[in-house]
């Protein structure tokens, strides 16, 4: 009789890329991609993968997937259960029917819409993106086109999440805090914020919460499905 035995490998992963973006912290990132379009993402390739050769086609596909590591997670523990905030943080989960960031390897994968291929950028090839749902420095590991015919499932179901529109608030900017932020930046702010980042069993209409954004501390609080903006501080670097 043969014994098969099987040989335990180390697999390394080489970061391709980083993406730039105005999430400066985890709390304020959408749960999904997608959600904020307004906000955009610039990736940055690693010298060595600087090749324009590497996305000749790109520019064909109006979508792209983003194979990346939660970086902020590299080093800690995992856990077979989990509590998702989509369920109030009561109610545990298997971590393979969620997309903690708590995993055996610490993977994330987000579908974003290209909105530009720089070739002549003096970092180019750069590949711009919008509805980005990671922080400003992510590394990537890989980038795949999005295939419609293969990858869109219309009558898939969802398990225990809900739709994305069901926790979505209305967002009220007062003008003095437009002006601090301007035209461009008040839009995603907006755009972030109506999908209310706070967890959901977390509802007091007294409690302030601020999110840093594009170089900014904004602070709000949530009255019902009416989110308030209250300041805008610009962040010292």
């Amino acid at each position: 009789m043969l014994t098969l035995v099987k040989k335990m490998k180390q697999v390394t992963e080489n970061i391709i890329a980083y993406i730039h973006t105005d999430y400066n912290e985890k709390f304020g990132i959408p749960r999904q991609s997608g959600l904020a379009p307004s906000v955009q993402g610039r990736i940055v390739f690693q010298p060595e993968y600087r090749d324009p050769e590497a996305v000749r086609g790109l520019e064909g596909f109006s979508h792209i997937w983003l194979i990346w590591e939660f970086s902020e997670n590299r080093g800690k523990a995992w856990s077979p259960t989990v509590r998702p905030p989509r369920l109030g943080g009561n109610r545990r989960m298997g971590v393979f029917a969620t997309r903690s960031p708590f995993r055996p390897n610490p993977i994330g994968l987000s579908c974003v819409k290209i909105s530009g291929v720089l070739l002549d950028d003096p970092e180019g090839p750069v590949i711009l993106v919008q509805g980005p749902d990671l922080m400003d420095g992510t590394p990537i590991l890989d980038i795949k086109p999005y295939i419609p015919y293969a990858d869109s499932v219309p009558d898939a179901s969802c398990g225990f999440l809900s739709d994305a529109s069901d926790l979505q608030v209305r967002v009220v900017i007062p003008k003095e805090v437009r002006n601090i932020l301007g035209e461009d930046l008040t839009a995603k702010v907006e755009d972030v914020l109506k999908n209310d980042p706070r967890p959901t069993y977390q509802n007091d209409p007294g409690r302030t919460y601020g999110v840093l954004f594009g170089g900014y501390n904004i602070t709000f609080h949530v009255e019902e499905d009416v989110l308030h903006v209250l300041t805008a501080e610009k962040q010292l670097t």
